[in-house]
């Protein structure tokens, strides 16, 4: 039997206030692109999904909220009066920052939005374009940021269960519900199974001599796994859309879709209070008032 001999404790300098010159390790904290992976994406795409950020839409009504996507959706293409739009987008922008909707959307809109901007301005300018031009590319890109905002802000705010149950209650029908919940189901499923396809295919293949001029080896090496793994990603979603049909059917989903006793029992958790009143009215009042002033 061997003993383990204990290990030396560890002497520690004090300085001259008294304190000992044990170094703390430091927290190592990830920023930046350091967040940039797989797994970040598809926690945000979970936060947007499932409504985990909160915000003021996220309290309201289902009903309230389609209503007010509805109105903002809408406005933006009554007017061709660029301070008007330029109101829209500000409220749309105020209202999606105030929802909360992440920085992974946030990022990917203002980059989508900047890159038409500018291959569209440029077109003008190689064209002979004149101010006439870009006051028109103004007003469409405000149109289609406005809108984008609100409707960012609305879907963010609605879990797959409110979305279902707002449109349940609006009369939509009840396939269009389910299919609208399940699709937000299969988001995080879909980014599993490409993940666990893509790390097959790194596992299986060999990696590239080195990245190459400007990383082309690296990114022709991605893009070829990414086409590789198209077909059966969509096979395993189709496998799973199969079972959950044949256990919605087991479970009688076609028969009690269109039962109205049923209907009122799954809608019975809905109120609609005078805060979504509100928020109706004050959106109706502002996009009155703008359309009439400006």
């Amino acid at each position: 039997m061997t003993a383990v001999a204990p290990a030396a404790p560890t002497m520690a300098t004090s300085g001259p206030d008294g304190s000992t010159g044990r170094k703390a390790p430091k927290a190592t904290t990830r920023s930046g692109f350091d967040r940039m992976s797989v797994e970040w994406v598809k926690l945000e795409l979970m936060r947007v999904a499932y409504a985990t950020r909160g915000g003021f839409l996220a309290r309201r009504d289902p009903r309230a909220v389609l209503g007010w996507y509805l109105l903002c959706a809408v406005a933006p293409w009554l007017t061709y009066s660029t301070p008007a739009l330029a109101v829209f987008f500000a409220v749309a922008l105020a209202c999606a920052l105030a929802a909360r909707i992440g920085p992974l959307l946030l990022g990917l809109f203002t980059l989508g939005l900047l890159g038409q901007a500018a291959y569209v301005l440029v077109l003008v300018f190689v064209l002979g374009g004149n101010a006439a031009a870009i006051d028109g590319l103004l007003q469409i890109s405000l149109k289609l940021g406005a809108i984008s905002l609100a409707s960012m802000a609305a879907f963010v705010s609605l879990d797959p269960e409110k979305l279902s149950d707002g449109l349940q209650a609006l009369r939509a029908p009840a396939v269009l519900g389910f299919g609208v919940s399940y699709g937000y189901r299969m988001v995080s499923l879909l980014i599993d199974e490409f993940q666990t396809i893509v790390d097959g295919h790194r596992l299986r293949g060999t990696p590239p001599r080195g990245h190459g001029f400007l990383g082309w080896r690296t990114a022709t090496r991605i893009g070829t796994i990414a086409v590789q793994a198209f077909y059966p990603l969509i096979l395993n979603t189709a496998k799973r859309t199969r079972t959950t049909v044949e256990a919605l059917e087991t479970r009688g989903f076609a028969g009690t879709s269109g039962d109205d006793q049923g209907r009122r029992l799954r809608l019975a958790h809905l109120r609609f209070t005078l805060a979504d009143a509100a928020l109706l009215l004050v959106t109706l009042v502002v996009v009155v008032a703008t359309l009439v002033l400006l």
